[in-house]
This record gives C-alpha cells, sequence and structure tokens, in this order.
C-alpha cells in the first residue's frame, strides 16, 4: 500500500473507522485485570487462546497471586493448576514466573513502560508489548493478532503478509485521531462480524465500504 492513500480511499477509511466508533465508542480489551501487572499476566496467557478461557483462569489466579512477588511465592508449580485450561500453559507458567522474577529484582516490582523493557521479558513479544502498552496508555500502537490480520486484508486495509507489515500498513492508513483504538475495534469486528469462516456481511455496517463482501454473500 502507497505510503499516502488517494482521496477516496482517505474518505472510506475514514468512513470505516467512524462508523466502528458509533457502534462502540469505547472499545477497551476483555480480557480482565486489575493493575499494570495483571494485564500484563492475562495477555502473556492469551496467546493462542481466547479471552474467555484467560478470564475463567485469571479469575481464580489473581485471588492468590495478582503481583511479581505473589507470582514467584506460588512458584511454577503452583500456578499451573490455575493455567491448566490454557493452550501451552506449561510454557505460559515458566514465563510468568521468570518474568516476575525479572520485574522484581530489576523494576521494582512494578510493569516498566517502555517496549524496549517489555520486550525483554520471557515470553512478551511485539504484539503483547503492544497490547499493554495501548491499553495502558504509554504508547499509541496497533496490536496484530489473527483478527486484526483477518479484518485488515478483508477491508483492504493492508496486503501485508507478516503482521509487522500489517501494522506498519495499519499505523500509517489509519486517521490519526483513531489509532489509539484501532486495535480494539478491529478485534471486535474479527471476534464477532467479520469471523473467519462465516463472515457476518448481512449485519455488519461496514459491507457497502467493504471489497471483499462479494467473496462471501452467498457463500
Amino acid at each position: 500500500m502507497s505510503t499516502k492513500p488517494p482521496p477516496a480511499e482517505r474518505r472510506r477509511i475514514a468512513e470505516i473507522f467512524a462508523r466502528l466508533a458509533a457502534a462502540v465508542p469505547e472499545p477497551r480489551t476483555e480480557l480482565r485485570y486489575r493493575s499494570p501487572f495483571t494485564l500484563l499476566a492475562a495477555v502473556v496467557l492469551s496467546a493462542q487462546a481466547t479471552d474467555k478461557s484467560v478470564n475463567a483462569a485469571t479469575a481464580r489466579l489473581f485471588e492468590v497471586a495478582d503481583t511479581p512477588a505473589g507470582m514467584i511465592a506460588i512458584g511454577e508449580a503452583g500456578l499451573i493448576p490455575f493455567i491448566a485450561s490454557i493452550g501451552l500453559f506449561r510454557t505460559k507458567a515458566r514465563n510468568l514466573i521468570a518474568l516476575s522474577r525479572i520485574l522484581e529484582t530489576e523494576h521494582g516490582g512494578g510493569v516498566p513502560l517502555r517496549r524496549e523493557a517489555l520486550e525483554a521479558l520471557p515470553g512478551v513479544g511485539r504484539k503483547t508489548a503492544s497490547v499493554v502498552l495501548n491499553e495502558l496508555g504509554a504508547e499509541t500502537a496497533i496490536a496484530v493478532d489473527t483478527h486484526v490480520f483477518r479484518v485488515a486484508h478483508r477491508l483492504g486495509l493492508s496486503l501485508g503478509k507478516t503482521p509487522g507489515q500489517v501494522e506498519a500498513d495499519l499505523m500509517r492508513v489509519t486517521p490519526k485521531e483513531r489509532r489509539a483504538r484501532a486495535h480494539h475495534w478491529l478485534i471486535l469486528h474479527g471476534r464477532y462480524v467479520c469471523l473467519a469462516r462465516r463472515p457476518k456481511c448481512g449485519g455488519c455496517t461496514l459491507a457497502d465500504l467493504c471489497p471483499s463482501r462479494e467473496f462471501f454473500v452467498g457463500a
């Protein structure tokens, strides 16, 4: 996608986000958290898992361990029973304990709201860091998960072949005033309307703006 879309395309994109904003004015993550640390932990757990399954696990987990010190205290063996219902739970348990130790020893028990420091933590990649930084208002970021990737392509917002390319395209074409919430709007649209196998084009408020609609209507 070119650096600056032509005027007609800019108007189409602006209308896409205007409609998403009208439908959900204040979108937020559906992960439940009570602090920067519990947000970070929930996002780490959410990799290749649904928010619903993570919320079910953390509802119990955060009652006994909602700080780095608390997580270290229960240890990897104590953590596993709380998150065993989530995919890759052994790796995630190992990462959560390891990152908790780093937060305690290097950051005074707090969560650093700097991308470089976050991405240096075990189990934290660019997407996880983007979700945390954006949700906490530390950085305007667009995290690209499978929903965002799919919706961006279907809406013609990106032709990128990697999450990084899609992120760069979205940051470039999304109206500046919409960037802080774009990640949430696109995720929610992909989760509830623009489904992977059977998108609900008939009830989609963006249908007339979507170049992919013809491939799904009547399929």
